[in-house]
């Protein structure tokens, strides 16, 4: 059959991702890959140097999204699927850009993970993830904001003349456009994939990527990768050399061999052809390689011990198969970031398929006979020169417009940042016509000089060094000095921020601008007087959005200040008024796992012990618990000391000794 690019749909089981929080996220979530002064001091000279390169301070602008929850209803998802007569690789546009399912027709099997349902979990930058697939971080260090964002899509012709999938968004944590292509040649095992990252700006910006690939795990999947080194990092937050296939008494190429969940980041020797592969008892399974330019390769466990299994169970139905992740990076490790000079861009081409090799080779004890049988294997089912030859004839095609009707819709987001800087990106448009709401009161700015003042929330913040210049001469006005100070905090200038917050609290105290001001305050909490001028900020602010919203079941600014005031309060020692403000919520807001978690808080602070404890038997789902958050763990044994964590509460990620 020729190859083909078409709609289509798929029904799967999902949790709504909800609405995105109101509140502008001014620090960072507590992202575990993270390294102290002494250990990158420790580390060869380019790697600390590009660990250190340019943090991530927030995941600003993008929003916070933890309006999920757990329940899911069968759903129906707009898909885009690629088909030639061997593979059918099955995308989800509004899910940014994952493939979902890559099947292999002659041998009938599938090739990657593939999540049996849609889940919500707290592990992207900015919240929302799901696991599954083959996904595209693009950003900084950890799972891209784009995770439950849809990008743009159109067709257009592939290098061998089938059709290919171009998917292309704004990123805006870094402000970088990119794109993904993805062609099937004709009769091709391997599904080819180009991608291109772009720094339109006049100055060098840090470039993060790792494609991730979620493939089945079970206790005969083996990894193999062209290495005898790994850096290994646990959610201890340690990055250790070490060697490779054996560390510790256990062969750690096999996910379950490892007790906890960690990272492998592999030290492939300069002149190596880059590729990793994932293959059950029998020596078959999937294969990803790449040209040069994408050197890193990594395998991420979760290990099997009880925290990695109870976190597996909860990303989808219990019961069901686990997964490892494979992956492909621009650095060594995902610790680093890569410097991208003005006007440059960072191209690359991957490719995905089958891989079927001797079992008894790729399983055996000797590490060199192992991979050096995979990569022969490799080259004959598809030669690096014909990677390198699929790469060449795409690079002319990067930049060629998409034809016809646009396939899926990403955000207004690029459009507006082309119409304020004036970008001519070839092949990868950003129309007018994609400009939304949330883009209207910036696009008034640019045009006229003026933020818009009207009434209710502000609506998302900008915070990049030309907003912020608009910001700064726009006329006064509470959201202008609002907007302005989320952008001086985004840019270090603290000291700034709370000034402009301040303006615009004296001219309109709103919640949004005192829990701002809070937020100042905890940061710099050296002294008790911070810490209650903080309390009494969101207290306030919780207050007045309550007040505001008496009769709304799922307000979303009040549910964000009651999450926020709660443990502010607690922490001040002001018990009665944390129940006070968390019995503001509706009823089902209250019945949430969150506030569940905060009402044994606030019961364990009144004395109540027993209290506290009948919530834990009672249970608590915490939706949006966060990959490597002890809260559970903490909150359970100042309510149980003594008394074991139960299984469903354990989603530990590290040793116990280690906390």
């Amino acid at each position: 059959m020729a190859t083909t690019v078409r709609r289509s749909t798929l029904t799967l089981p999902a949790a709504p991702a909800g609405p995105a929080n109101p509140l502008p996220t001014l620090l960072p979530l507590d992202e575990a890959h993270t390294l102290d002064e002494r250990q990158r001091a420790a580390l060869p000279a380019d790697m600390a140097r590009q660990i250190g390169y340019a943090p991530l301070r927030s995941p600003l602008p993008t929003p916070l999204l933890d309006g999920y929850g757990r329940t899911r209803t069968p759903t129906t998802l707009d898909t885009l699927v690629l088909e030639n007569d061997r593979l059918r690789a099955t995308v989800l546009p509004a899910l940014g850009g994952r493939v979902h399912s890559l099947f292999h027709k002659p041998t009938g099997r599938e090739l990657l993970y593939t999540n049996p349902v849609f889940q919500p979990a707290n592990f992207a930058l900015n919240g929302a993830w799901f696991s599954g697939g083959i996904e595209w971080n693009i950003g900084a260090t950890g799972h891209t904001p784009l995770s439950c964002a849809p990008l743009h899509a159109a067709r257009l012709p592939a290098p061998d003349g089938g059709e290919m999938l171009r998917l292309w968004e704004w990123e805006r944590l870094r402000d970088t456009p990119f794109q993904v292509d993805l062609w099937l040649p004709d009769g091709a095992d391997f599904l080819y994939v180009g991608v291109r990252v772009r720094n339109p700006h006049d100055r060098p910006v840090p470039v993060y990527w790792w494609s991730n690939i979620a493939v089945p795990e079970d206790e005969h999947t083996r990894v193999l990768v062209p290495a005898d080194e790994t850096w290994n990092f646990s959610y201890e937050r340690k990055l250790r050399r070490i060697p490779v296939p054996e560390w510790d008494g256990a062969d750690r190429m096999y996910p379950l061999r490892s007790e906890y969940p960690g990272d492998y980041f592999y030290e492939l020797p300069d002149g190596t052809r880059r590729w990793i592969a994932s293959l059950d008892g029998q020596g078959r399974g999937l294969v990803q390689t790449s040209t040069d330019l994408l050197r890193g390769r990594k395998l991420f466990v979760w290990g099997h011990g009880p925290g990695g299994r109870r976190w597996q169970s909860w990303l989808t139905e219990p019961g069901t198969p686990g997964y490892a992740e494979i992956q492909a990076g621009l650095a060594r490790t995902q610790l680093e970031h890569v410097r991208l000079e003005a006007g440059e861009e960072f191209a690359w081409l991957e490719a995905y398929g089958p891989l079927e090799t001797e079992a008894g080779t790729t399983h055996g004890t000797d590490w060199r006979a192992a991979r050096t049988h995979a990569a022969g294997r490799l080259e004959e089912a598809l030669p690096r020169a014909a990677v390198d030859a699929a790469y060449a004839g795409w690079r002319p095609l990067a930049d060629a417009a998409p034809e016809g009707e646009p396939l899926a819709a990403g955000s207004g987001w690029g459009a507006l940042e082309v119409a304020r800087g004036g970008y001519v990106l070839p092949g990868t448009p950003f129309p007018e016509e994609s400009l939304g709401d949330e883009q209207q009161p910036w696009l008034e700015l640019l045009m006229t000089g003026r933020f818009p003042e009207g009434g209710g929330a502000p609506g998302p913040s900008l915070v990049s060094d030309a907003w912020r210049d608009q910001l700064e001469c726009a006329p006064d006005g509470p959201l202008t000095h609002y907007h302005l100070g989320v952008a001086q905090w985004h840019a270090g200038d603290r000291a700034q921020a709370v000034r402009s917050w301040e303006r615009s609290a004296a001219a309109a105290p709103e919640p949004w601008t005192l829990r701002a001001l809070a937020v100042a305050d905890l940061a710099e909490a050296g002294t008790g007087v911070r810490r209650d001028r903080a309390a009494d900020r969101l207290l306030t602010a919780a207050e007045t959005a309550a007040e505001r919203e008496p009769s709304c079941a799922d307000g979303q600014l009040l549910v964000a200040l009651v999450r926020e005031a709660v443990p502010a309060l607690l922490a001040a020692g002001r018990v009665s008024e944390a129940r006070r403000v968390l019995e503001r919520l509706p009823a089902a807001q209250r019945a949430r796992g969150r506030f569940r978690l905060l009402h044994a808080r606030v019961l364990l602070a009144e004395g109540e012990r027993g209290a506290a404890r009948a919530v834990f038997d009672a249970g608590v789902e915490v939706d949006d618990l966060r990959e490597g958050d002890e809260v559970l763990t903490e909150t359970w044994s100042a309510v149980c000391a003594g008394e074991p964590l139960p299984a469903r509460y354990d989603f530990r990620m590290r040793p116990a000794s280690g906390a």
